[in-house]
């Protein structure tokens, strides 16, 4: 669950940042966020959270 709310902060701030300094007006972040919540509730949410949990683990387990 800490991951889920930490992409969420993550996804705000970019896209906090994208209204601000790269033009995306409002209207736009509005769709994408309903585009994420139709996503969320359709078949193919388990392939994503498992995708972004991958990701998540793959970016976890870098050496630096």
């Amino acid at each position: 669950m800490a991951l889920s709310i930490s992409a969420v902060v993550l996804l705000a701030i970019v896209v906090f940042l994208l209204i601000r300094k790269s033009g995306l007006k409002g209207g736009h972040a509005v769709v994408c966020m309903l585009l994420g919540f139709y996503l969320a509730s359709s078949s193919i949410a388990p392939t994503i959270s498992e995708l972004t949990t991958n990701v998540a683990g793959m970016i976890g387990g870098i050496k630096f």
